[in-house]
């Protein structure tokens, strides 16, 4: 009896599903002149979101061309197969910094292009924005990031430093097994790896069958560790960079003249520049000299015997020099440009971006602030799990499209702090791309940190609260995103993180005075580079900017 009310229950329930399925169709008919109709703008959105797949990754694809021979320096003449080597390095990177520009781009497109579909939703000319794009774009970049982060990128540089094994002749065919070896080894070191780390971590027997899947849990466990790594680095990096914008808009931007005479500060490093060049003419006289010398009667003999031993100094000396010459050429660059400066651009627009830029960071913090709120009390804040309206169907913002577009600007900011700070700390100082004078094993480099950075930004704005978007694709399987104490213990570090910076950035000068105050300057407890900024006055006294 009670067998027979289950299925009766269970035949109504499929009775009231299958009405409800028909009903949804029939109103999405409605919509349209015919059930063909709706089939001829399936199949065109269908075979058009491949073409403009295409389209968005080839104009990234040649600005990150034209990014990158910007600071790749020209290699001088080289024979074939190094020209070759390099020529397949250089498109290797440029395919990885195109699609870290792409996994950037990800979500503020997915934001717009919501907001978009919900205030036009039956505009002809936005047929072509629709969920499967959305959805393509998101799973082509999580493929994309795992191919350049696990093969392509190894690959260039493996390729790049290799020459062939001993005992086989030189070429292109030599270099290219080498490579593969040496990728093949790569990769059963860090399956190895994963695989003893997911034995430690989680001892289940089901879990360790679960591992002989390459596919469905080797690559996307390892893929989730890699993001879980990127976004620590930008919990590091993040914080730092916020605070250090202040800094580099300040020396982009013109400050205001305030109690300074911009043309006796001209004057006086204008001194200064000839003092070093008539030195710097001194070293070149004397090594003039010892050339001149080399030859001759026995006087010039010893003379060039002396020469030759201060030849190493004079020629450190000279180094020197030519270094400090150019640091003082560039002070004086900078001054003449402060002085032809306008007065709206000294006076008006520094402050304002000084002011742009706190109101941005505040109002991340705040973000950050309240969404730690929303988990302690809501489930739904957690980054995985939380299902959402779909694209289109509603606004995920508060203030509709203008919290929107505050939700894209504040995610290009993070990105651009990121960057900033991932360069200012001390150990990837020597990544620092130079104009025409960047190696490529260096562009290899800078461009595997950015793309770990760029993948895991989706996964930060979210798990930080800044968008409300849900990670969709790969971007939202990661097994740490439902793990409630880590995402709360990354939202609390990257607050008092970022406060802290920001505190030690704009109370630095109350702490120098303090320490000059109570006698301890000279014990050097700041870090702070103020004196490097020091001017010397007409008076022989030293004026901080």
């Amino acid at each position: 009896m009670e067998a027979d009310e289950v299925s009766i229950r269970e035949q109504n329930f499929h009775s009231q599903v299958r009405e409800y399925t028909e009903l949804s169709y029939l109103v999405r008919i409605q919509k349209y002149d015919s059930v063909e109709e709706l089939d001829i703008r399936r199949q065109m959105q269908c075979s058009s979101s491949p073409k403009i797949c295409f389209l968005l990754f080839a104009v990234l694809y040649i600005v990150s061309y034209f990014i990158i021979t910007r600071y790749k320096r020209k290699a001088d003449e080289q024979e074939d197969e190094d020209a070759i080597v390099n020529r397949i390095s250089l498109f290797l990177s440029t395919f990885t910094l195109a699609v870290s520009a792409g996994a950037v781009l990800l979500l503020p497109f997915s934001i717009i292009s919501n907001e978009i579909l919900l205030s036009f939703p039956q505009n002809y000319y936005i047929q072509w924005l629709n969920g499967s794009l959305i959805h393509g774009l998101w799973n082509l970049a999580s493929l994309f990031s795992n191919l350049c982060l696990f093969v392509l990128m190894p690959f260039a540089f493996f390729f790049l430093e290799s020459e062939g094994f001993a005992g086989l002749k030189k070429g292109i065919r030599a270099r290219i097994l080498e490579t593969l070896v040496m990728l093949i080894l790569l990769a059963l070191l860090i399956l190895g790896i994963v695989w003893v780390a997911s034995a430690l971590i989680d001892n289940d027997a089901a879990s360790m069958e679960s591992l002989y899947d390459l596919w469905e849990f080797y690559l996307p466990y390892l893929y989730s560790c890699i993001s879980l790594m990127g976004c620590l680095l930008l919990l590091l990096c993040t914080p730092v960079g916020l605070s250090r914008m202040f800094t580099v808009m300040g020396q982009l931007l013109v400050k205001p003249t305030i109690l300074e005479d911009l043309d006796e500060q001209i004057y006086i490093i204008t001194l200064e520049e000839e003092a070093i060049q008539r030195k710097l003419n001194g070293m070149l006289v004397l090594l003039l000299l010892q050339i001149h010398t080399v030859s001759g009667p026995i006087q010039n003999k010893i003379m060039s015997c002396v020469l030759k031993g201060m030849s190493s100094t004079v020629e450190n000396q000279t180094v020197e020099l030519e270094r400090e010459l150019e640091k003082v050429k560039c002070k004086k660059t900078n001054l003449e440009r402060r002085k032809k400066a306008s007065a709206w651009e000294r006076n008006l627009v520094y402050p304002a971006v000084m002011i742009l830029l706190l109101i941005e960071t505040s109002i991340s913090v705040l973000l950050v602030a309240f969404n730690i709120l929303y988990l302690l009390v809501d489930e739904t804040a957690m980054p995985k799990g939380s299902g959402g309206p779909g694209i289109g169907n509603a606004s995920l913002s508060t203030f509709g499209f203008v919290g929107a577009a505050l939700e894209i600007i504040l995610i290009f900011y993070l990105m651009v702090s990121s960057v900033v700070g991932f360069y200012s700390l001390r150990f990837f100082e020597n990544f620092i791309p130079r104009k025409d004078d960047t190696t490529m094993t260096k562009i290899i480099g800078n461009c595997v940190s950015i793309l770990v950075l760029s993948s895991a930004l989706p996964v930060m704005s979210r798990t930080l609260g800044i968008t409300r978007f849900d990670l969709l694709g790969d971007f939202g399987r990661f097994n740490w995103l439902g793990n409630f104490y880590i995402v709360l213990s990354y939202n609390l570090l990257f607050a008092i993180m970022t406060t802290l910076c920001l505190v030690r950035k704009f109370t630095s000068a109350v702490r120098e005075e303090l320490l000059k105050a109570l006698g301890l300057d000279k014990l050097h407890l700041s870090n702070n580079p103020r004196d490097s900024e020091t001017k010397p006055s007409a008076n022989g006294h030293q004026k901080t900017l």
